[in-house]
């Protein structure tokens, strides 16, 4: 009888068959949308879309970048609470949906599922931690807050980054956020604390970092944190010659998280102020992420 890691995971439940349509960990996914059904508003919208009549563009616009009209529901684009609230036809406030994740946050609700959620993962598939992929991302945070800087990509506009750390499967293990503005190693140190609370650092063989982490001092700085075997993409050096052609290799790992975490509006233009409340909409989105995964690997022999 092979035990697995997971088995003392903090609130992960033993008894709990996610192969079980009834209930468990998949049955509570599904209920909320997570197996991949269409939400109401992607209906509205396709909708909208299929029953108004094409539009021909005035003559100034022609020739520009933006060559199709905008989607007739904004909400499909931006994730504000004002727009949750009218996705809810005005039932629920939006004061009322920030003081309810408030609570949650206080009573750790959403770090308890994605633990749960990654332990399951860790149970039934196994994370691969042989080739773990580091990168950052950056995101828009309009009305700026705690840990926003000007966005370097984005005309100096308010934005935040997150660096995160994925299995083979892209599963994130560990994550750290700071300003758009501040440089990915500066994040790497506390973004490899992450993965070493989760307990997961000594399992790791090789990891792989764009030429962006190509330091003595950030090889130096692995290499003390347990992490000798890197991949690391060569940058050129001054007076070199030209160097090699980027490849992505592993990598395409983490930047498919990064993706997937991007699809995530909440995520991809923040409104909110708080650090806590990036990291309660990223353990959420990795919740769903993860328990994709899950279905999907269960489903995985279904005809449909």
């Amino acid at each position: 009888m092979t035990i697995h890691r997971s088995a003392g995971w903090l609130g992960f439940h033993t008894e709990c068959d996610p192969f079980d349509d009834r209930g468990g960990l998949f049955h509570h996914a599904c209920s909320r949308g997570a197996c991949g059904e269409r939400s109401v508003r992607c209906d509205r919208a396709a909708a909208a879309r299929t029953t108004s009549a094409p539009t021909r563009l005035p003559s100034s616009t022609r020739g520009r970048s933006c060559l199709f009209p905008r989607d007739p529901d904004p909400s499909c684009h931006r994730a504000s609470w004002v727009d949750i609230e009218a996705i809810l036809d005005h039932q629920v406030s939006d004061t009322t949906l920030r003081a309810r994740r408030d609570e949650w946050i206080a009573a750790d609700v959403f770090d308890r599922l994605r633990v749960e959620a990654l332990a399951a993962f860790d149970r039934i598939i196994g994370l691969d931690l042989t080739e773990v992929a580091i990168d950052a991302s950056l995101a828009k945070a309009p009305y700026g807050g705690e840990d926003t800087g000007p966005n370097p990509c984005d005309r100096g506009k308010q934005g935040w980054k997150w660096s995160v750390a994925v299995d083979r499967h892209g599963i994130p293990i560990g994550w750290s956020t700071g300003p758009a503005n501040r440089h990915d190693i500066k994040l790497l140190d506390t973004t490899v604390d992450a993965v070493v609370a989760n307990g997961l650092l000594i399992d790791i063989e090789t990891a792989h970092l764009d030429r962006g982490y190509d330091f003595p001092a950030v090889r130096r700085q692995l290499t003390e944190r347990g992490l000798t075997d890197t991949s690391i993409q060569r940058r050129k050096r001054p007076g070199g010659k030209r160097p090699q052609p980027m490849r992505l290799g592993l990598r395409w790992i983490v930047e498919a998280t990064n993706s997937w975490w991007s699809n995530y509006g909440q995520l991809r233009r923040n409104t909110d102020r708080k650090t806590r409340h990036r990291h309660a909409a990223l353990c959420l989105a990795t919740t769903i992420l993860t328990v994709g995964k899950l279905i999907t690997y269960r489903d995985r022999w279904s005809a449909n």
